[in-house]
């Protein structure tokens, strides 16, 4: 895409800069070979930038296109550096002037009194005392005419680049930009701006712009070349990519089908490159140029709660297991290590997925899991196997539909109980967060619905669960962030669910000052309890809310302050009993530090409220809490 060359500008009238001139070949050239003579040491005794007239903006934006006050920032000390800054700051803060509306401008870069352009770089002083920027903005000119032709059907110019509005460089700039933009998208990948007039009139302080552009032939995709993959099969990036070729050429599909390599994981950079000429039958040759990532990947992670004890969790993958970008991870966790509230837990688990199956946007997985929980009321095995399908249907929204079985033992006070169901979970997520580490703005929705049958006095049903989130920035150090989650069982009696399926509230992904699932109900036991028993479990409902309000200071420290509440009942939402539940709550203050593999959280907190908790609970981990 070509864009103006704002150096070809012609004006009415003289435009001033004084002080300005161009350093070209020569003087560059004089520069390299003087860069070996050594120079006096710098004595700076004052730097100051003097801008009459200029608004606060304005003066922000020379200041910030001004690489002596850069060079001063960073304590530079080569008298050499900074006549190259001052040099090189006669074109940044006209520029800056340029961008802003101002085309009188003038600017004096003055070195102990003399003028930055008139020293020479093969002549450096031996010192420098005093630089004194002086920029006079004069006034802003507005356009007098704006015209692009031609423009692509329903395209929108910016309303800023209209007769009588501020005449700003960025804006034509921009302007240009979006015009070719719009060519582009209806199939003319080679439209180009093919002349510009841009005339200042000094007398009348106006500019009159006008651009020509060419958008040339409609084409279509032409055929898809590969290179730099080195293990991953040619056939295997065709179909993840899914490359449109001979349909008309558009950017976002282009854009779509890198995206589509970039999921995998398997490589560590994708560029999709448009040919140069135009080929054969008005079609435009790509190629996608790959750079794999290393093919293996070992992390861990671990987690620390006062009651709870020491969590460890690792996981190993493979990012290209048969050669066909296919991801293959293996997770494991140990839970409870010291805890006073149970005993020792783990988990072991294994998927994996294979991209473009059946279609490029929708890849395939199969993953098992076992699994030991040791609680204070019951102990669970467990093992599970699943397959299914995920798709993305747009940059910000995914499903995920699958069939799996679950065999569950549980043995509790009334003795084993073997709980076994095949499931249908579908699932749904709509994330428009700015990161995922530590999200500062944005919103993330999901759901989840999964139908099961049971088995050998087992209950059908179905579980339902939710997680919204909310994230609002105020100002550049301070945001909000709010947290509603929740679910229920319908169909299936509280006794003849699984516990899996069962709700608990209480710990860190949760109720923080409350013991780790330390909320669920109390239910007669049944026949084999006799009269008075009580079982302990989890609920059919839960409800958590949570809210944190987190600031910054310095290059790595935040400060967070928040509150959250469960809620727990035996019946499901909507039925008479789920009413009769529970509530407990807790708040608490943490710290965080930024390191390259995401924030690391110390949480303090306490209980607010509820039957559940006594004391302080501690929490220390990677990652924010939600």
């Amino acid at each position: 895409m070509e864009v103006p060359d704002w150096r070809q500008q012609r004006a009415t009238g003289a435009m001033k800069r004084k002080g300005w001139v161009r350093i070209g070949t020569v003087w560059g050239l004089a520069a390299v070979l003087a860069a070996g003579i050594a120079t006096g040491s710098l004595a700076l005794e004052g730097l100051s930038l003097i801008t009459p007239g200029a608004d606060k903006d304005l003066r922000a934006a020379l200041a910030n296109a001004s690489q002596i006050l850069a060079a001063e920032k960073a304590d530079a000390t080569d008298v050499r550096e900074f006549l190259a800054a001052a040099q090189g700051d006669y074109g940044r803060l006209l520029g800056a002037l340029y961008a802003q509306g101002y085309y009188s401008g003038v600017i004096h870069i003055l070195i102990d009194g003399i003028e930055a352009a008139a020293i020479a770089p093969v002549a450096p002083p031996e010192r420098i005392g005093v630089i004194t920027i002086t920029v006079e903005p004069g006034q802003r000119f507005v356009f007098v005419r704006a015209e692009i032709a031609p423009l692509a059907q329903a395209t929108v110019i910016p309303p800023r680049f209209a007769q009588g509005r501020i005449a700003r460089s960025t804006v034509m700039q921009e302007s240009v930009a979006v015009a070719i933009d719009q060519w582009r998208a209806i199939g003319h990948a080679k439209a180009r701006a093919t002349g510009q007039e841009i005339v200042a009139d000094h007398a009348a302080q106006t500019v009159d712009a006008r651009f020509a552009l060419d958008p040339g032939p409609r084409l279509r995709f032409g055929p898809l070349s590969i290179s730099g993959n080195k293990t991953v099969r040619e056939d295997r990036i065709r179909a993840i990519a899914g490359y449109p070729q001979g349909t008309t050429f558009d950017p976002a599909a282009l854009e779509k089908s890198a995206n589509r390599l970039r999921r995998t994981g398997a490589f560590g950079s994708v560029n999709m490159h448009e040919a140069d000429t135009i080929g054969t039958g008005d079609t435009l040759a790509i190629e996608a140029q790959l750079a794999e990532a290393k093919p293996r990947r070992l992390g861990f992670g671990a987690e620390v709660v006062l009651q709870e004890g020491l969590s460890l969790t690792g996981y190993w993958q493979h990012r290209n297991l048969m050669g066909g970008a296919e991801q293959f991870r293996v997770d494991g966790r140990i839970g409870g290590i010291g805890g006073s509230l149970s005993g020792v837990d783990y988990y072991l688990g294994a998927r994996l997925t294979r991209p473009g199956t059946p279609d490029p946007d929708t890849q395939a997985y199969v993953q098992a899991r076992l699994e030991h929980q040791n609680e204070t009321d019951f102990d669970a095995d467990r093992a599970s196997v699943q397959i299914g399908f995920n798709r993305v249907l747009s940059d910000q929204f995914a499903g995920e539909i699958g069939a799996g079985f679950a065999f569950e033992r549980i043995t509790d006070g009334l003795g084993t109980t073997n709980f076994s169901s095949l499931s249908l979970p579908i699932s749904i997520a709509w994330d428009r967060r700015d990161r995922t580490d530590a999200t500062t703005s944005g919103t993330y929705l999901a759901a989840g619905l999964t139908p099961f049958l049971g088995f050998n006095g087992t209950g059908t049903g179905a579980r339902l669960t939710f997680d919204g989130r909310a994230f609002r920035p105020l100002g550049e150090k301070l945001v909000l962030a709010g947290r509603l989650q929740g679910g229920t069982v319908i169909a299936s009696g509280l006794a003849q669910t699984p516990r899996d399926y069962l709700f608990y509230s209480g710990g860190g992904g949760t109720v923080r000052g409350q013991p780790f699932r330390s909320l669920g109900v109390s239910s007669p036991c049944g026949a084999r309890g006799g009269a008075g028993c009580l079982l302990a479990t989890g609920g059919r409902s839960f409800l958590g809310l949570s809210g944190e309000v987190r600031t910054s200071f310095g290059k790595s420290l935040g400060l967070v302050a928040f509150a959250d509440a469960g809620f727990i009942s035996a019946g499901a939402f909507g039925s008479s009993p789920s009413g009769a539940g529970t509530w407990h709550s807790g708040a608490g203050i943490g710290l965080r530090y930024d390191t390259p593999i995401g924030p690391i959280r110390l949480d303090v907190a306490a209980p607010v409220s509820g039957p559940t908790g006594d004391g302080v609970q501690v929490y220390l981990g990677i990652g924010q809490a939600f």
